[in-house]
């Protein structure tokens, strides 16, 4: 590591000259990366950062407001400090030259006795290229550290491991949502790093893709191939991060990327074979063979229970984006495999669905409890289970049972998951949904309205299942559709006078009710408008 101010003033060549530190004491342990002798007021363009500068003071200039001028070039080209030998120029250092340095949050250092600033250089210089090589003889470490885990395909985990190793410092994965995806504390208190996570996260400021905030205390950088960045890798160091802290943390994230995109395309090969399976066992049509290749595919089959889960997104006002249903399946996969049982996974339509197999002694409910509880913490989902069965040739029920209870649940259902105990009504229409006599009831209920709403533009459909799906009765839906109690009473009246009904009567309201949810279904009713017309 560069040595900091504090060490260089502490070398014997410069403790002998009686330093006196007048301004920046609390920048004593920033690095020095070199030493440059200047006499001229105009030299911070010719400077990289890091460096102190060595003056007599012989051509500085005598105002004020130009020794102010010529503190600020310093600080603003990045300068650590300024060292002036006393004696040639001035006794003491002038007062708007101390002060400016304490603004600018520079250094200023008064040498009281003679000083060879060739000797200094010398010195100072001999121990920071010493420093520079070592910073490079551990890059070169880190770069095999993390080529040894690459060529190892190690996990999340074991990248985690091997950076506070490197470091001594807790470290965190975290996805673009700012939730935590990995840690390791560094044998410190997770409780106390972790606490309050999101705030604190969005709260830190990462400029480029590699940065340090220095309200924190985070190094930060992206994690993900440009165009695909799914995190951020934060090292929190407990001081101002050098260049191997840098070479650290980049190393590590392009670890966790390549492990990502290792995962994604063993994950694609692996949901082609599944997919394969699935629709096998959906179609009902069990082999030997079949059966042969499940196992072949890690999927044990004797003396075992099996159900299905099928998982979509759900988006709110909280999330970024929705899921895509590859990273829903690769959760899935990812969650199952850590909990050790062995699963299908495949991606349909507009879910994913997964075949779980467990021991005839395990409790289906336990088995799902830990599966929600993992997939809840990694996304923000939907989950059906289908009904647990015994024996393979009986899968093809849980699996058109869990698409089937997917599709009818609703998408602000908070409950870990859904059966189809818990769709009721809703699960008997969806497997109606294709039955031309329940789009017939759906136009018979609700057609006059469906004409009502195309011609003027109104959306009383819309109203009517607010009023009908709330539980709070009027006052509540009045609230949820932000209109007042008179007009919702209006447009209720407006609503009886269409389908000449009376909504207090609680057939009506059932039967309404019924063709709603079927609608909500079934989909626009424009098609069934279209087969009304030709039964007509």
């Amino acid at each position: 590591m560069l040595p900091t101010v504090r060490q260089v003033l502490a070398m014997p060549i410069l403790a002998e000259a009686d330093p006196e530190v007048l301004a920046g004491q609390d920048q004593l342990g920033r690095p020095v990366r070199w030493l440059h002798p200047a006499e001229v007021a105009d030299i911070a363009h010719l400077l990289r950062g890091d460096e102190i500068v060595l003056t007599t003071g012989l051509y500085l200039p005598d105002s004020g407001t130009a020794l102010r001028a010529y503190v600020e070039s310093l600080a603003e080209a990045g300068v650590v400090g300024v060292l002036v030998e006393l004696g040639r120029r001035w006794s003491s250092l002038p007062r708007p030259f101390v002060e400016a340095c304490r603004e600018a949050g520079l250094v200023l250092i008064a040498l009281h006795r003679e000083v060879r600033f060739a000797a200094v250089v010398e010195e100072v210089g001999a121990l920071i290229l010493e420093a520079q090589v070592e910073d490079l003889r551990v890059s070169e470490f880190i770069h095999e550290t993390f080529t040894r885990l690459d060529l190892e395909s190690a996990t999340t985990e074991e990248t985690l491991s091997a950076v506070v190793r490197l470091s001594n410092v807790p470290v965190v994965l975290e996805s673009s949502r700012h939730q935590v995806i990995g840690y390791d504390t560094a044998t410190k208190d997770a409780a106390e790093i972790l606490a309050d996570w999101p705030r604190r996260s969005r709260g830190a400021v990462l400029s480029g893709r590699t940065g340090y905030d220095r309200r924190s205390g985070w190094l930060m950088t992206i994690v993900g191939s440009r165009g695909d960045d799914w995190g951020r890798l934060i090292l929190m160091t407990n001081a101002l991060p050098n260049r191997r802290d840098y070479v650290l943390i980049e190393r590590a994230a392009a670890a966790l990327t390549l492990s990502q995109m290792r995962a994604r395309a063993r994950d694609s090969v692996e949901r082609n074979a599944h997919a394969i399976l699935l629709a096998e066992l959906r179609s009902a049509r069990i082999t030997p063979e079949l059966t042969m290749r499940c196992e072949a595919a890690n999927i044990p089959t004797r003396s075992r229970r099996f159900f299905a889960v099928a998982v979509r997104g759900r988006l709110t006002a909280q999330d970024h984006k929705q899921w895509s249903l590859t990273d829903l399946a690769s959760v899935l996969a990812s969650t199952t495999r850590s909990m050790q049982v062995p699963t299908l996974v495949g991606i349909d339509t507009d879910h994913v669905i997964g075949l779980l197999s467990i021991q005839e002694t395990l409790a289906a409910e336990a088995v799902m409890t830990r599966l929600a509880q993992g997939l809840h913490r990694a996304a923000n989902i939907v989950i059906a289970q289908g009904e647990v069965v015994d024996g393979i040739e009986n899968t093809f029920r849980t699996l058109i049972g869990a698409k089937n209870v997917l599709a009818a649940a609703d998408a602000d259902d908070q409950r870990p998951w859904v059966t189809l105990a818990d769709v009721h009504l809703r699960g008997l229409l969806h497997l109606m949904r294709d039955d031309e006599r329940l789009e017939l009831f759906v136009l018979r209920e609700l057609g006059p309205l469906f004409e009502y709403d195309n011609k003027r533009g109104t959306s009383l459909v819309e109203l009517l299942f607010v009023v009908l799906e709330h539980k709070g009765g009027k006052t509540a839906a009045a609230k949820r559709l932000l209109l007042s109690r008179p007009v919702l009473y209006e447009r209720l009246a407006k609503i009886e006078s269409i389908l000449g009904v009376d909504l207090e009567d609680p057939h009506i309201k059932t039967s309404l009710h019924t063709a709603i949810i079927a609608h909500s279904l079934i989909g626009d009713a424009a098609s069934g408008q279209r087969r009304k017309s030709d039964v007509s």
